[in-house]
């Protein structure tokens, strides 16, 4: 039985702006609604991520409403982006009078909304707080622990994230293990998810018995032209081995068309895709033999469905995919990884084991603690 709020009705402020947002905010808006409709929710999308394709078929996807609001900031660079979220979400803000802010995950809007709530006295919560990866060259690290100092609420996705916080001063009462809410999307809408088969038909290409599926959009890799021309040298070494279907995101198309490296692709049994939906991905995750990728939110999703998965960096800040899940840390030398997949080829690769409350109920344990929460603080 949930508490008694206060009237008015508490409202929260939820934030999103990129793809993984999108799949994140989706079961707890869902459990708000069906476990707390007491709360008022605003959904308010800066418009960091404004590709159509990555963008509003994950909506379609989700089952997502359409946010209250968007903010339509698109790109530049991290501190051009960053101020110019601040700066439009400020009045936004300020003329909602949200009595909380939920954030979820590591973008640039995470920080610079949670920054501005802070700045204005409201309390943040944050969604996948204490995931480190230790490596302050990487853009989302730096977003990540910021987010968490500013934070009033923390809920964390893995056992671990609990110790990182603890380190960095954060009181043990305003940390709550919720688990993962990627994984309560991906258990949801896997029932839906499109057959690879189907997928590859939509875009004019056969599909292979077997297949790897490849994706990367991480700037440490894709914008070094010399990185990214050797990763491409190992894909197109393993492709003899196992066909790849790739799914480019805009940024890496971007620099494979600028450096020629598109047409050599185009020479192997490498399968240049558009970005995808949610649902078309997941059905190319689940039929993957094996699954190449930079993404955080791809290393939790192939360790949920026990598909092998080699993580084309030197850290993740998920270790509870390598350490449990299926996943690999592969480094970024080509032989490496190469090596490392033909491993996979031989032996069927790990399979891992599903991470604690990795079980499709974390939005009900976020949205039940923040009730609890706002009947706490908003107590006469």
């Amino acid at each position: 039985m949930h508490p008694v709020l206060p009237s008015p009705r508490p409202h929260l402020l939820c934030i999103v702006a990129a793809r993984p947002n999108l799949m994140k905010m989706a079961p707890i808006l869902a459990a708000f609604a069906r476990l707390a409709p007491q709360v008022r929710i605003s959904l308010v999308h800066t418009g960091q991520h404004y590709d159509t394709a990555m963008n509003a078929q994950v909506f379609a996807d989700l089952g997502l409403r359409e946010p209250d609001l968007n903010l339509e900031v698109g790109s530049g660079s991290h501190a051009q982006q960053t101020a110019e979220i601040m700066r439009r979400y400020e009045p936004v803000h300020q003329d909602l009078a949200p009595h909380a802010v939920l954030v979820v995950g590591d973008v640039n809007s995470t920080v610079a909304c949670a920054l501005v709530a802070a700045k204005l006295g409201t309390p943040v919560i944050h969604v996948e707080a204490g995931l480190r990866s230790g490596d302050r060259a990487m853009p989302e690290e730096i977003n990540r622990v910021l987010t968490d100092q500013l934070s009033d609420l923390l809920f964390t996705s893995e056992a671990g994230a609990r110790a990182n916080l603890l380190r960095e001063g954060i009181a043990q009462e305003r940390i709550h293990f919720a688990g993962n809410v990627m994984i309560d999307s991906l258990l949801r809408q896997l029932p839906e998810a499109v057959p690879p088969l189907v997928s590859l038909r939509a875009h004019g290409h056969d599909c292979p018995a077997t297949y790897g599926l490849l994706t990367l959009h991480r700037p440490s890799n894709v914008d070094d032209a010399g990185r990214l021309a050797a990763l491409m040298d190992a894909m197109c070494g393993l492709s003899s081995q196992l066909p790849l279907l790739f799914p480019v995101h805009p940024r890496t198309r971007a620099m494979l068309e600028k450096t020629g490296l598109e047409r050599r692709l185009r020479e192997h049994a490498i399968v240049l895709l558009p970005p995808l939906g949610y649902l078309e991905m997941l059905g190319l995750m689940q039929g993957a033999r094996l699954v190449l990728t930079d993404s955080g939110g791809i290393q939790e999703e192939t360790t949920a469905l026990g598909v092998p998965c080699l993580t084309l960096r030197d850290n993740t800040e998920r270790p509870v995919t390598v350490d449990e899940g299926s996943n690999t840390l592969a480094g970024t030398d080509p032989a490496a990884i190469v090596s490392l997949a033909r491993q996979v080829l031989r032996t069927g690769g790990k399979r891992g084991r599903i991470p604690q409350h990795w079980d499709g109920h974390a939005a009900e344990r976020i949205a039940t603690a923040t009730v609890q929460w706002f009947a706490e603080r908003l107590a006469p």
